[in-house]
């Protein structure tokens, strides 16, 4: 079974890509997200929290929150202390979210959490 993962990038603005350096810009994206396109890149095998964490450099304190999030939403699979890429069709709905996400974005502009007011929201 070969599973592929579709990773959408998302721009950064100039000044960003002016100052910041080679291997913070590589770094990019969340924990959950790094974590995932690892284990999809290696669909193929199975691995412990410590060898994602090294892998992926997300902090090894996190990784078990990050793989819980993912095994909640059918994107990762566990089994003993290993854990591989989840669902195709999981993966198929989180890759669309993502690229709609991306769309939006690409075309509304980026959301300010400093702008959302829990007053506008309708009950």
């Amino acid at each position: 079974m070969y599973i592929a993962y579709i990773s959408v990038p998302v721009p950064i603005d100039v000044e960003r890509f002016e100052h910041e350096d080679d291997a913070t810009l590589r770094r990019r994206g969340t924990n959950a997200d790094r974590v995932l396109s690892f284990l999809a890149r290696n669909a193929d095998r199975a691995f412990t929290p410590t060898e994602i964490a090294g892998a992926t450099g997300v902090p090894r304190n996190s990784i078990g929150a990050v793989l819980a999030r993912l095994r909640e939403r059918d994107l990762v699979r566990h089994k003993g202390h290993y854990w591989a890429v989840g669902d195709d069709d999981a993966l198929a709905s989180y890759a669309s979210v993502l690229s709609t996400a991306s769309t939006m974005t690409d075309r509304f502009g980026a959301e300010d959490p400093a702008d959302w007011n829990p007053d506008d929201v309708e009950e």
